[in-house]
């Protein structure tokens, strides 16, 4: 029988337990963990995931600050912003919400973040400490998606992975997570041939392809994990997943839902690797 991954309950149960944390923290070291998110311009879909980060932030005790800048900014602009916050001893994570304008380079915005606070765990050089087996900032989704798996008591050693997707934000550093877990691992793409036939080969398959209910049954096996990374609207702008849950979920043993499966988790890791740097600046 398919069990549904609740990443919303999950999520709520982790940010609980991180709120007690912080109090511990704060009376033992009288240091509460700052996160600066930085916004610019007025994406819907960013003005959202931000406010979500900043109430889930502010709920579980930290210093949470949100600069909304105008698409006008030019990129000296936007470094200036982060270097102030780089120098701040208050604020130990630094998130730009991606997507940036045209006009600026987002690998330059990254390489500006100083990496100990580079919470996304985007920047090159803690994208090489994940490859070299020494991760200390990981991306937040790939995270969530390994804590997911582990509550759920998913056994990753000796397994086959299939991930449909080869970002740098999801697919690619979750091949390296699920290599940490002796997980044999298959990284896809839009055009890797015989894509449904490589997929039904998955013991767990993760899709992040960004395109809406492109997994239908065809590319899953019988009793697959089935991990759901997708965030789309259909033409009546409902929130959909990049896999067609209905014909899914019939043959899987377990699948996450759009939404309450793998965003809230996102966010939770998010905090998490927030409170981590915090107690690094007083514990290294």
């Amino acid at each position: 029988m398919t069990e549904i991954i609740d990443g919303k309950a999950l999520a709520q149960k982790m940010q609980a337990q991180l709120a007690e944390k912080v109090a511990r923290m704060q009376e033992k070291y009288n240091l509460v963990p700052g996160l600066a998110v930085i916004l610019v311009g007025d994406n819907p879909a960013s003005q959202v995931y931000v406010h979500n980060k900043e109430r889930a932030a502010k709920k579980a005790g930290f210093k949470s600050e949100t600069v909304r800048l105008s698409d006008a900014i030019s990129e000296e602009e936007l470094i200036d912003v982060i270097e102030s916050y780089n120098q701040d001893p208050s604020i130990h994570g630094i998130l730009v919400q991606l997507p940036l304008p045209a006009h600026i380079n987002d690998k330059k915005i990254i390489l500006a973040i100083d990496p100990h606070k580079d919470v996304d765990g985007f920047h090159p050089m803690n994208t090489g400490h994940l490859w070299s087996g020494r991760s200390v900032m990981v991306p937040c989704t790939p995270a969530g998606i390994m804590e997911m798996l582990s509550a759920y008591q998913v056994d990753l050693e000796g397994k086959h992975a299939v991930i449909i997707g080869r970002s740098n934000i999801v697919g690619k550093p979750m091949a390296q997570l699920l290599l940490e877990k002796n997980a044999t691992v298959t990284l896809t793409h839009s055009r890797t041939k015989h894509l449904s036939e490589v997929a039904r080969c998955a013991d767990v398959l993760i899709v992040a392809i960004g395109q809406g209910h492109f997994v239908t049954e065809d590319f899953v096996k019988e009793g697959a994990v089935v991990i759901d990374v997708g965030m789309n609207r259909d033409e009546n702008g409902k929130l959909i997943g990049d896999v067609n849950f209905d014909q899914v979920a019939k043959k899987a043993s377990l699948i996450t839902p759009v939404p309450g499966g793998v965003g809230p988790m996102t966010i939770t890791m998010l905090l998490e690797q927030t409170y981590q740097a915090a107690l690094r600046s007083v514990t290294r």
